[in-house]
């Protein structure tokens, strides 16, 4: 049976954070997400991530504490956030990560995503959330 519609991008994805104001700076200010729009009854802050959003849940808020303990290493609550990013650059990316007080989980490396094999890096969040910063697709060779 066919569905009944298809899958065009990731729309949002949805992170419970154990300190609101500090994941929402981290994320304005090492992937350049902007606030659009603060849901302060349910303690949810949307953030733009170009055409996707990433909304922040605080876990001591309404909506959060629905999800129980917060986020660590033994209990993510995403395995990753992959961000499709051009120009991919990694001694630039890794100086970027590293005026922030962050590093890289390793070396970039050729992974495959929704255009096909490209570079990319991986690193983690306040919250220990990991995210990917993939590149464009590789020809194939």
């Amino acid at each position: 049976m066919a569905t009944p519609f298809s899958v065009r991008r990731i729309d949002h994805v949805v992170f419970r954070v154990r300190d609101l104001p500090r994941s929402i700076a981290f994320y304005q200010a090492v992937l350049g997400c902007e606030v659009v729009r603060r849901r302060e009854h349910l303690g949810l802050v949307h953030l733009r991530a170009g055409a996707s959003m990433i909304d922040l849940v605080g876990v001591d808020g309404p909506l959060g504490a629905r999800g129980g303990e917060a986020p660590g290493a033994g209990a993510r609550n995403v395995d990753h956030l992959c961000l499709r990013i051009e120009p991919f650059d990694e001694a630039a990316i890794a100086t970027h990560l590293h005026r922030h007080g962050l590093t890289a989980l390793g070396a970039a490396e050729v992974n495959f995503g929704a255009e096909g094999d490209g570079l990319s890096l991986y690193f983690a969040d306040p919250d220990g959330n990991v995210i990917e910063l993939k590149g464009p697709s590789q020809p194939p060779g």
